[in-house]
């Protein structure tokens, strides 16, 4: 079952169970699927672009996070929270931190970096070596760890 179809599906059971929470989230990804239809003008939405869709919202999901908890919102981090619990349903399961540090220790002895102002080279590496599985955060922070250190 596509990713598109399984939202719908989802969509039902949350509308059955009288999950709001789910049920809006739902609804959420099911707007971004329809948005990327609309720009690809087809029928159906290929998981490898409900995936890019997912992604994005998950990354706005988790800056509302960063923002309403800066600003002593914790009812509205909850609620994006939830969102984001449903939205990282849908995603594939990404590499563990001890994965993405040897990542970023080849990118570094690669590139031949050796302090902070090298970030760059070494996140473009690990980002184009790894696309789609490395999540930029992470990479940065660890880059930024190794070569301080």
């Amino acid at each position: 079952m596509s990713i598109q179809d399984e939202v719908s599906s989802q969509m039902k059971d949350a509308m059955r169970a009288r999950d709001k929470v789910r049920l809006s989230a739902l609804r959420n990804i099911r707007a971004g699927i329809i948005a990327a239809l609309k720009e690809d003008g087809s029928e159906t939405l290929a998981d490898d672009k409900a995936l890019v869709v997912l992604k994005r919202l998950a990354r706005q999901r988790r800056d509302s996070i960063d923002s309403y908890t800066a600003a002593d919102r914790a009812d509205l981090a909850a609620q994006e929270q939830a969102e984001l619990d449903v939205i990282a349903g849908f995603l594939p399961t990404g590499p563990d931190e001890a994965t993405m540090r040897a990542w970023v220790q080849q990118a570094i002895a690669a590139t031949g970096a050796s302090s902070p102002r090298d970030m760059g080279k070494v996140m473009g590496s690990v980002m184009r070596t790894h696309k789609g599985e490395a999540d930029g955060a992470t990479v940065r922070r660890l880059a930024s760890e190794l070569l301080a250190g």
